[in-house]
């Protein structure tokens, strides 16, 4: 993973993903894409504010965002990474990411409400439809938690 700090452009916006992505508010956790190579890697970001619904209970006057929550956004730009990547003849709206492993987890420090996540993440091997990819989720250019995802990207039952 690179520690170079993303570029301010928007590349997809919470609209543009959520056409993409079957996720939505609270447990959509990417806002914007800032870069995309299709086909290599990606960087999203996720603002984490204090209205988060999760802060709630995790933890009452210490909130700390759930490392399963970092995860789950790494695993969404995954998502977003494979569907961008499949090339213009498939239609992605009739396409879901199915998880199937996390592998190597770590968590380096706490994410806290005023942080914004980076999230890289980069193709490592595609098979058929089944997606080896890797993720790095990082707070002011240090990594706060990093994993490899295997998913399948399956056709969505209508």
């Amino acid at each position: 993973m690179t520690s170079e700090s993303a570029p301010t452009g928007v590349l997809l916006d919470a609209e543009a993903i959520q056409k993409i992505l079957p996720h939505r508010p609270p447990f959509l956790l990417v806002d914007r894409v800032v870069v995309l190579e299709p086909g290599k890697r990606l960087v999203a970001w996720k603002g984490v504010t204090m209205n988060e619904p999760f802060f709630v209970g995790h933890f009452p006057g210490k909130p700390v965002m759930p490392g399963v929550l970092i995860l789950e956004a790494l695993a969404q730009a995954c998502g977003l990474l494979a569907m961008k990547s499949i090339g213009p003849d498939e239609d992605v709206k009739n396409k879901v990411t199915f998880l199937m492993s996390i592998d190597g987890a770590r968590f380096r420090r706490p994410v806290v409400p005023g942080d914004r996540l980076e999230l890289h993440v980069e193709i490592v091997k595609r098979k058929g439809a089944i997606w080896r990819q890797k993720g790095a989720a990082m707070v002011d250019g240090q990594t706060v938690a990093e994993a490899e995802f295997m998913a399948m990207l399956a056709d969505r039952e209508q």
